[in-house]
């Protein structure tokens, strides 16, 4: 008699069920476009990533990559409102809604991606950790800092990789952790520290912008990987489309040859198709988006192709000079790649 009262609350269950209003579905763009605004959340104070310089002027990678979707979808790279936030609410910040895309130098990671209501769209930047030492000292590889004090940004993944890398070396282990990455460099100039760790990209801004930035070796060793890409909210996959074709427009438009200086040339004599579709010059990828024709063109003329935007930001152009390395396209010897666009 139990077993058949079990039988009949599940078959009552399961009939009710369908009944149950599902909640709205998400819908970014829809909400961008009547805004009129795109709100970017970018972390604001790492040079060559993300940075606000005194006059209120915005530079980074993480920024241009904000800059590429705003033209992509608003028509304009400046139609962008860049939220500052710290990296302890980034992921809330997107998941409640007050951001619309996350820019912010943030690792793709399995516990991030499957934990947070988010979802990562695809890696911008191929990251990893290492570690920065005064050039008086006459070290010149992590293997020498055991039992040394190191300063790190408890709101990041620095902390469990070092541990990780110090346990699996059977080195002595003294980690002093931080808010940010801001004091922990602050704690590391004073004394507190012997060395500062964190991923590459940051510890090459805080040398750079140090006044003697030649004082401070970075170490040859890559400690741990760190792909650093955009997210969006999970459950609205037009909006991850859309964000994810972006950085792919900008990859495959350097693997094409194609610049913010020649793009209108190559759109007037466009005929190969993946040409047609990379600037998508009939339209037929922007319906698909749900974006005006020409997206994609308007990301490459006003933002630029990826190593336009990786040169001004961190390599030659910039003060990081920052080889591209991993970065580099997969056929020089890099592993950057995206899907054809055909």
């Amino acid at each position: 008699m139990k077993q058949h009262s079990r039988w009949l609350a599940a078959l009552i269950f399961l009939a009710v069920l369908p009944l149950t209003p599902a909640p709205a579905s998400a819908d970014t763009l829809q909400d961008v476009k009547a805004r009129g605004v795109l709100r970017c959340g970018v972390n604001g104070a790492v040079p060559g990533l993300s940075f606000k310089d005194a006059q209120g002027n915005w530079s980074g990678l993480d920024v241009d990559f904000c800059r590429a979707v705003a033209a992509a979808v608003l028509g304009h790279k400046d139609k962008l409102d860049l939220v500052p936030i710290p990296n302890s609410e980034r992921f809330d910040a997107l998941g409640e809604g007050r951001v619309d895309l996350m820019s912010e130098n943030a690792t793709w990671n399995l516990s991030r991606d499957l934990a947070k209501g988010i979802i990562f769209v695809a890696t911008l930047y191929y990251d990893g950790q290492g570690f920065m030492v005064q050039r008086s000292t006459s070290t010149m590889s992590a293997r020498e800092l055991s039992g040394k004090p190191i300063c790190t940004s408890a709101e990041s993944t620095s902390p469990g990789d070092a541990r990780t890398y110090f346990a699996r070396n059977r080195m002595e282990f003294d980690l002093r952790e931080f808010a940010d990455i801001k004091a922990a460099t602050k704690a590391y100039l004073s004394g507190t520290c012997y060395a500062l760790t964190s991923d590459l990209s940051e510890l090459y801004a805080m040398r750079a912008g140090l006044a003697g930035e030649n004082a401070h070796r970075i170490l040859p060793e890559i400690i741990s990987k760190e792909p650093l890409a955009p997210a969006v909210r999970r459950g609205d996959d037009r909006w991850f489309d859309i964000v994810r074709w972006t950085l792919f427009t900008l990859i495959n438009a350097e693997e094409a040859g194609v610049d913010s200086t020649n793009v209108d040339a190559v759109r007037g004599r466009a005929r190969a198709d993946d040409v047609q579709m990379l600037l998508d010059v009939d339209g037929r990828t922007g319906k698909l988006l749900g974006l005006d024709p020409g997206w994609s063109y308007r990301v490459i003329s006003q933002v630029g192709n990826y190593a336009e935007v990786f040169e001004r930001n961190l390599g030659t152009g910039s003060p990081l000079k920052i080889a591209r390395g991993f970065n580099a396209l997969w056929r020089d010897g890099g592993i950057l790649y995206a899907p054809p666009a055909r």
